[in-house]
């Protein structure tokens, strides 16, 4: 008996070193990814990392660093274009620091170029072509593995967006084995809405749950671990923040005659910026941009001098006519006549929604601020002195200070008038700089789509972990080895237990 006991205790002991030894922590196997999100005021580069042994599992990719390339962005060369590329070379080395150096090799790197450098190519197509040369050449040079350098289109920037937005809030996490039966049992979680707002364009894209054949053109499948998803995209091209700006700025130009009565001709009264403020604008270079050609006039001045009105309500009336609203060929559009399935679900807005809003200090309450709120909010900025609003905000420069008011203004105006949300909708709008240690923004989609980390199929997985099953192993040779021991006792009594009996 006590040589059983004894073996019996040493192969629990055993199989409990096991178990500890299978589930000891391995030595980390990281991978690395870089993308540089090429914008139209500036660029970003992002690096990601990630298990190595976990490429098909959702939820793993995390950002670890972000570098803003000083100056402006990539399409901001198109006088010098070999400037463009050795414009990345600081970034490129912070990435060179964060990654060890022998993976560098192995690290893909790529860039994405926006609509800034989709105006440039409509304005000079062979100057588009240079600056991305200067990029690639400056990329190549570098010890990564470079993937690429390319504009992408609005549709992939809006989907990425959207791919990023549910990747990090885990809408595609996948399920296996016995937690499919569990997973069948509750609501699928919807998927979120994305809302992306950048200096030249502006993309909204979310799941439709109405299957329309209206404007195909709109609409994206995707297939991500084993679900289907259809989803309307569309980027407004000119809407971007800066852009539409400059669209107003046009429009005001183009009625410039009524300010002859009260004004200098070279001088306009505007309400989109606060009382106090002047800015003076070329108009040779002003109507050189894609997005102000068409409203091109004659004028008998070179410069226009702006002075600031603070005048949330007549910016708003201003901003509201960039809609055009009065033509839907389709069932239902947002302006100027494109398609806009019913809005579905909650909405992650990100970029500049998020910078301009987190300024405002609209974005730190734990549930969304109601409509009137923001509304309030943002009139009682553009109302108050340039003078006042710059010694408050000393460390911001003038240019994006300055720009606070119409920009919040034209975020209220897209959101209302252009997509049409509501006191009754507007709640489910979110905000979103980060979602964990990540930025919200399409750059993570982009990376997780050239790589196929999120694939099609839902990938074979056991049903239990290896530490569940080298637990159960110990939980069954344990109770094993008590039947055995009992089983045992019960049927070979030793000796000094049959005294007595008669």
């Amino acid at each position: 008996l006590l040589i059983l006991g004894f073996l019996s205790t040493l192969a629990v002991i055993a199989l409990i070193a096991v178990a500890v030894t299978q589930n000891k922590p391995l030595p980390k196997n990281i991978k690395y990814g870089i993308v540089l999100d090429a914008g139209s005021s500036h660029t970003n580069l992002y690096v990601y990392e990630w298990p190595a042994e976990k490429e098909n599992d959702t939820g793993v990719v995390k950002q670890v660093e972000v570098c803003k390339v000083e100056g402006p962005g990539i399409s901001g060369y198109s006088h010098a274009t070999e400037n463009a590329g050795p414009s990345l070379a600081q970034c490129l080395q912070k990435a060179k620091e964060v990654i060890p150096s022998m993976q560098h090799k192995e690290t893909p790197v790529y860039l994405g170029a926006t609509a800034g450098m989709r105006l440039l190519r409509l304005e000079n197509e062979s100057a588009a072509d240079e600056v991305l040369s200067s990029v690639a050449k400056t990329l190549r040079l570098a010890p990564f593995n470079f993937q690429g350098a390319r504009i992408i289109t609005g549709q992939e920037e809006g989907a990425y967006g959207w791919i990023t937005i549910n990747y990090l809030l885990g809408s595609f996490k996948q399920v296996s084995g016995w937690k499919k039966l569990l997973h069948s049992l509750k609501s699928t979680s919807e998927t979120s809405g994305a809302l992306d707002l950048g200096g030249a364009s502006t993309q909204i894209t979310f799941v439709s749950k109405e299957v329309s054949s209206e404007s195909p053109e709109n609409q994206l499948y995707f297939r991500l671990y084993g679900k289907d998803y259809q989803v309307y995209t569309h980027s407004f091209l000119c809407y971007g923040k800066d852009q539409a700006l400059q669209q107003k700025l046009a429009r005001d130009l183009q009625a410039i005659d009524f300010y002859f009565q009260t004004v200098e001709s070279s001088s306009l009264l505007d309400p989109c910026f606060h009382r106090g403020y002047q800015r003076t604008i070329n108009i040779n270079d002003f109507f050189k941009n894609p997005c102000t050609s068409d409203k091109k006039k004659q004028l008998p001045f070179s410069q226009l001098y702006i002075e600031g009105e603070g005048d949330y309500q007549k910016c708003r009336e201003n901003i509201q006519k960039l809609f055009d609203k009065t033509n839907c060929p389709y069932s239902s559009c947002s302006f100027n006549g494109i398609y806009l399935p019913p809005l579905q679900g909650d909405f992650g807005a990100f970029s500049a929604f998020y910078f301009v809003m987190n300024f405002l200090n609209l974005t730190s309450e734990s549930s969304p601020v109601p409509l009137n709120k923001v509304t309030r909010t943002i009139e009682s900025f553009c109302a108050r002195p340039w003078q006042e609003v710059k010694t408050m905000y000393h460390d911001i420069k003038e240019k994006y200070l300055s720009e606070y008011c119409f920009s919040g203004a034209y975020i209220l105006s897209l959101l209302e008038n252009g997509y049409e949300f509501t006191d009754d909708n507007w709640q489910r709008i979110h905000f979103l700089g980060k979602i964990g240690s990540s930025d919200a923004g399409w750059t993570l989609g982009y990376m997780l789509n050239l790589t196929n980390m999120i694939p099609a199929e839902e990938p074979a997985v056991p049903p239990l972990s290896h530490g569940s099953y080298v637990g159960l192993m110990v939980l069954c040779s344990l109770v094993l080895v008590s039947v055995l021991l009992f089983a045992w006792l019960l049927f070979h009594k030793p000796k000094c237990l049959q005294k007595g009996v008669v």
